[in-house]
């Protein structure tokens, strides 16, 4: 049969999906089989890393489609691999490594939001929190609607005023969470943010 680590480089190839439906998907095993992999060898599922981070790089040549969503699944799903990567997830929001392109930023923030929900205390360690507020000041509603719900997730109380700021956005999005698709609003979002933080508007 095809080896573990084999089928994961040709999943993360068919992250450049347009269909939603088949993308998330595929994050959701990629995740699984990944957990799998590094059970069994630590160092196989550290080369599928490092070519996830490669693939964000400029020099790659590619855009790296979907890969900030697969690391922040990858890293929910298994503790040691978040041990070790979190912070370079982390620095696709610092200046040295900073996504450009919004559908990227969007990923990156899907990422950090999903291993929030496991690991918080590792995105705090790394200031994720400090990084994210320059996103609450973006142009870009979907990116700030994502943000609210990290700070949310993070239960970072100071970001509640600037967390207000969006809860009349009509924005549209689309999030995946809990293995499936559902529509929502970015004020929608802004208001889940503030009651994880125990603000009732």
């Amino acid at each position: 049969g095809i080896a573990p680590h084999h089928l994961v480089t040709s999943l993360l190839s068919s992250l450049y999906q347009t269909d939603e439906r088949i993308k998330w998907n595929t994050v959701t095993l990629i995740g699984e089989i990944m957990n799998d992999i590094a059970r069994v060898d630590m160092e196989a599922a550290r080369v599928v890393m490092r070519r996830i981070l490669w693939s964000l790089n400029e020099e790659s040549g590619g855009i790296g489609w979907g890969m900030p969503e697969a690391m922040g699944e990858i890293m929910a799903v298994n503790g040691r691999l978040a041990g070790e990567y979190a912070h370079l997830l982390v620095s696709y929001m610092r200046e040295e490594n900073y996504l450009e392109l919004p559908a990227l930023q969007h990923g990156l923030l899907w990422g950090i939001g999903r291993l929030a929900m496991v690991h918080p205390e590792l995105l705090l360690k790394t200031d994720a929190d400090g990084h994210m507020v320059m996103y609450l000041e973006s142009a870009d509603q979907v990116a700030a609607g994502l943000a609210c719900r990290n700070f949310g997730l993070l239960h970072v109380q100071e970001a509640a005023y600037q967390i207000r700021n969006f809860l009349d956005s009509p924005q549209s999005l689309t999030l995946y969470e809990d293995r499936r698709l559902f529509p929502t609003t970015v004020g929608k979002l802004a208001r889940q943010a503030l009651q994880r933080l125990g603000i009732h508007d």
